[in-house]
């Protein structure tokens, strides 16, 4: 079934509206670059140094629209050379699991993995074969598996859970072959597949942030996984309203703004857990900018992790002698100087979320179709309200 991959996914855009076919943009080309600070190079959560990104895309029949985007913070082994990490919970309507652990110790020990919401067991099952199969593991009696999810069951015949090991190898060995330092796939690719973000096509986005040297000259990167609701706006534009599609229309409509978002944080800087949770708290303004109210069944979660050397947490295998206990010592962002991250979270996620709307393509599955959102029209009411550009 992997093998017939490319000739399904072939024959499912050939059957979508023309609208689908369409050439899609980022933000930027929309001239959409919300707040003050420059992006990275690819203006992606790649431009972080290390940072790897491969998705697997399961597009089969006329049902299965759904897949895995994996994130690996860097290219060694995590288990060894582990990165300390947080989680921020918006509105807990959701699985992530193995959050419990990182919360607990601060820490990631494994790549992360996005799928669609009955498929995280799956995945993480097949995520700890794959870690437990690596060199130097083989003393290893536990691990914590870190995988997201949103529920993408309008497109995609969830209840089957065809999120299995050959889609979890692809997508890490997709991320494994990534260079680093480019661009990102967006869109309706990997575990945005199938999702659905203000009664538009969702899907996977990414953006980063460059501070200034007087800064620190740190990079933050975000991806998400949209498959919300709410009142989509633009840098202010009321372009959800204006389209005719938003939340709460007419009662509002039969739309309640309900979904959920996976928010992924990556940063070069030196931050301990504790600064990196006020990092990942920082992200869910960036989605309020867009138009989300966190409804009650939106399950909004955001995972951080710094990539600096200063603050990993090195492992000795299971099958080396034990060390002696030692002190490690530490060098981190202090908490005055957390306050330009905080900025350039909140502008990346904003644009993220952009992204991912902007560079989905309508899916069709079962009859249904999710129509892209019409970056014509988007342009026209950006226009009319003067924010494109500013």
């Amino acid at each position: 079934m992997i093998g017939m991959r490319p000739l399904l996914l072939l024959l499912a855009l050939a059957s979508m509206p023309g609208s689908a076919q369409t050439a899609r943009a980022r933000a930027r080309d929309l001239g959409v670059a919300p707040g003050v600070f420059s992006p990275g190079p690819a203006n992606a959560i790649t431009d972080v140094a290390g940072v790897r990104v491969g998705h697997a895309t399961l597009v089969i029949g006329d049902s299965i629209r759904t897949g895995v985007t994996a994130i690996l913070p860097h290219a060694g082994n995590l288990f060894f050379d582990r990165v300390p990490a947080a989680v921020h919970m918006g509105n807990a309507f959701g699985k992530l699991v193995g959050s419990s652990q990182v919360e607990e110790l601060g820490e990631l020990e494994t790549p992360i993995l996005l799928t669609c919401t009955l498929c995280v067991w799956r995945a993480a099952d097949a995520l700890v074969d794959e870690l437990l199969a690596q060199p130097g593991m083989e003393r290893v009696g536990s691990i914590n598996p870190v995988v997201g999810e949103t529920n993408d069951g309008a497109l995609n015949a969830i209840r089957t859970r065809p999120v299995g090991r050959d889609a979890v190898r692809e997508a890490l060995a997709a991320a494994a072959a990534d260079p680093g330092g480019g661009p990102v796939r967006e869109g309706s690719v990997g575990a945005g597949t199938g999702t659905v973000a203000f009664e538009w096509k969702g899907g996977i986005g990414t953006s980063s942030r460059l501070l200034p040297v007087s800064l620190g000259r740190w990079t933050v990167g975000v991806l998400v996984q949209s498959n919300f609701g709410g009142v989509l706006q633009v840098l202010g534009a009321p372009v959800g309203r204006e389209l005719g599609k938003y939340a709460f229309k007419p009662d509002v409509a039969s739309e309640r703004g309900d979904g959920s978002i996976m928010i992924v944080v990556a940063t070069d800087a030196p931050l301990s857990e504790r600064n990196l949770k006020r990092l990942a708290a920082r992200a869910i303004m960036g989605l309020a900018r867009t138009g989300s109210s966190a409804s009650n069944g939106s399950g909004d979660y955001v995972i951080a992790f710094s990539t600096a050397k200063e603050v990993r947490r090195v492992l000795v295998s299971p099958s080396a002698p034990a060390p002696p206990r030692t002190l490690r010592p530490t060098s981190e962002v202090t908490n005055d100087d957390m306050s330009g991250l905080f900025q350039g979270v909140v502008e990346a996620t904003e644009e993220a979320i952009y992204n991912s709307l902007f560079m989905a393509t309508s899916v069709t599955s079962r009859g249904r179709t999710v129509d892209a959102i019409p970056l014509d029209r988007v342009r026209e009411i950006l226009a009319r309200f003067r924010v494109a550009g500013r």
